[in-house]
Order: structure tokens, then sequence, then C-alpha cells
């Protein structure tokens, strides 16, 4: 397995963890991740507000830094909001001729050129499809049979591209969580929103939104996330809505590569477990038995 791999920014601030999780994790497993020379901002969330065509050329910048690196056609991305700021340009400019053509205008500035040579990947596809649920049963150290686990999507990865899972009913991290030996938490709150960015403008709508997702994981002993959004309200949060809904509402919160990792026998300090916000006693407790 050999990819291109685009971290973004926030794999190398606050979801440090998940960035070095996914390389020891991948490297685990023997996959070549190869970092987009000289990559950029994808714009976030933010480009849009300011200009359309720049949420486009953007992320139009890496992809056609990708193509010229030695002839890899996938790029792996594990933050969300890139992969669908990626898709979306990916998807676009293969069926709109014309705005390619304005994206590849404003990319000559920078002396690039936008072909549509590479495809953007999840992780959570690559781990679902690539790797699969056998690859980890047959290189598995650590089983985590005490653990039940919650697998949280999000929006960003499913939505509105669904292209390897299904938005409103997703599976695709069970497999490979069921593969640990760990079971399943069963609830319906997989593909709901945690408020994403309205933490920050409207907290009252998202401390409400990551408080219903944390009562439905009640008994499990971790959510398993795949976006650093999502990390982040719901693990930043847990002592503020714990006041506000006058009850303990602690949890661990993990991402899919670290989980995985723990079971490949991969150390906390090979995954960094030490940068996440949110890991109970009872889960530490549970990993050293």
């Amino acid at each position: 397995m050999k990819y291109l791999y685009y971290p973004g920014c926030s794999l190398e601030g606050t979801a440090r963890e998940y960035d070095l999780s996914t390389r020891a994790f991948m490297q685990e497993l023997g996959a070549d991740l190869l970092e987009i020379k000289d990559w950029t901002c994808c714009g976030a969330s933010a480009a849009e507000a300011t200009s359309y065509l720049l949420s486009l050329a953007l992320p139009a910048c890496i992809l056609a830094m990708a193509e010229k690196m030695n002839g890899v056609g996938e790029i792996l991305v594990p933050c969300s909001a890139c992969y669908l700021n990626l898709k979306k340009v990916e998807e676009k400019s293969r069926k709109d001729p014309e705005l390619l053509d304005k994206i590849n205008t404003v990319l000559e500035e920078e002396k690039l050129h936008l072909r549509g040579q590479v495809r953007v990947r999840h992780l959570l596809d690559v781990v679902a499809r690539d790797v699969g649920p056998k690859k980890i049963f047959t290189r598995l150290k650590n089983p985590l049979v005490d653990l039940s686990i919650a697998p949280y999507y999000g929006c960003q990865c499913l939505r509105p591209y669904s292209v390897f899972d299904d938005p409103e009913a997703p599976t695709s991290m069970e497999p490979v969580i069921k593969a640990t030996g760990a079971k399943i938490h069963t609830w319906d709150m997989g593909g709901r929103c945690c408020g994403a960015s309205h933490m920050a403008t409207k907290p009252e709508v998202a401390l409400e939104l990551v408080a219903a997702i944390l009562k439905a994981a009640r008994g499990a002993d971790a959510i398993v996330t795949a976006c650093p959004m999502c990390q982040m309200n719901l693990e930043a949060y847990q002592k503020k809505i714990s006041w506000m809904c006058k009850e303990d509402m602690s949890m661990t919160i993990l991402y899919l590569p670290q989980l995985l990792g723990l079971a490949l026998g991969l150390s906390e300090k090979d995954l960094r477990l030490d940068l996440n916000l949110s890991i109970t006693g009872a889960f530490r407790k549970k990993l050293k038995t």
C-alpha cells in the first residue's frame, strides 16, 4: 500500500496525536505514506466565506502539487474537513471543464496546473476497504475483548460524497473494530453532527448536540472518531457539559488509528495517548488488564 499523504493544519497543531497515530498505525501495516511536498492550507471552513473561487483554488493547489509526485494516484487524508475540501475540487473539476479552466488560471500564479489525475480518499475509507478486518485480525497482538466501542463518524467524511458508507446509517468502522475483539456499542448517533465550529459561534447549540452524543454513548468504554473537529468537541467540553447536565459525562475519546494501533501492539507513547484530552481511569484500567 502506497499513498500520498496530506496531514493538513489541524494535524500539526491541536490534533497532533491523530497525525502521529495515523503514521504509526500505517507503518505497522507496511504502508508507505509520502507527504505532499510544500503542502498548504486547504482553506478549512473559512475560505468560502471570503471567496468561493479561493475555496476551490486552495485545495486545487494541493491536488496539483500531488500530481507532480512520483505517479502515486491516491491521497490519504485523515482530517474530515480537509478531505471534504479536496474531494469537492476533485468532483467539481472533473464534471465542469469551465470551472477547471478558472481554477487553473489561478494556479498559473504558482506555476501549477490541475489535470485531475489523483483520487482523494479519507483515512476511514482506506482502513475499511484497503486494510480491512482480516489484516487487522491477522496482526492482532493485544485483543481488546473487554472493551465496548461507540464508532462516531461525524458529518464531513460522509456528506455530501457518500463514497464508502451510508451517511444516514454508517457502519464502515464496525468490521475493523470487531476485528480487534472489541464489541460495538449499539446506538444511532454515529452520523449525527457534533456542532462543528458552532462550538465557537453558537456554543449553546453545539453543547446540546455533544451532550446528546455523550449520553447516547453511556455503557461504552470509548467513543472512536476519525475527525479532528469531532474529537475536539467531544473531549474538550466534557466538564462544561457535566456541569450543564448536573451529572458526570466523562468519556474516553480516541482516534480510530489509536484504537487499532493498541490492538496491534503499539504503545501508548507510539500513539501519543498523552495528547488526548479525555481518557478515563476506568478505560486505562481495562487496557492494563
